[in-house]
């Protein structure tokens, strides 16, 4: 069966992210020069607004940047191995403004020992933000790794913080 695949650019504060969708939801929320997906540009529809999916991505992906949104309610398509899609669904737990740590992650997920597995699978994670690995941080709550930068990582927890008005904290 063949999927059709659409991509629209969207403006944030942090940057430039391209949106990708199937027919049967958002399939990534990638930065500039990130290859966590393969999309070739010609497998893209030439009118990408007639994708309701990246249309809805886009209006709630700009509700969260201006501190209206704190949950995204869409439909999503991301491709991954079983293991991973356990960790991203795992994501999806965390509370917004709060943040875990990969070994909470791990335990969530039914096995500590499994940290560093979780750390690889969140770092395929191709649905930044919608799908929040940047609420995951070290043993010792410092910010590692993220596809968009540790700065942005930064500014995505600061962001949190702020609409929440309260102080960000391991849960």
């Amino acid at each position: 069966m063949n999927t059709s695949i659409s991509a629209a650019e969207l403006p944030s504060p942090v940057g430039p992210l391209t949106l990708i969708a199937t027919d049967r939801g958002l399939r990534a929320v990638l930065w500039p020069d990130d290859d966590r997906v393969d999309v070739d540009s010609e497998m893209a529809d030439a009118d990408a607004a007639a994708n309701p999916v990246l249309a809805d991505a886009a209006r709630q992906l700009t509700e969260y940047f201006e501190g209206d949104r704190t949950e995204f309610e869409l439909p999503l398509d991301p491709v991954g191995t079983p293991f991973q899609l356990e960790a991203w669904t795992a994501l999806r737990s965390i509370p917004y403004g709060e943040t875990v740590t990969y070994g909470e992650q791990a335990a969530r997920m039914g096995d500590r020992r499994k940290a560093r597995a979780v750390g690889a699978a969140n770092g395929k994670n191709p649905l930044s933000i919608v799908v929040p690995c940047h609420r995951v941080v070290g043993a010792d709550g410092s910010l590692t790794g993220f596809a968009g930068g540790v700065e942005t990582k930064a500014w995505l927890l600061a962001h949190e913080r702020a609409t929440t008005g309260s102080a960000l904290a391991l849960s």
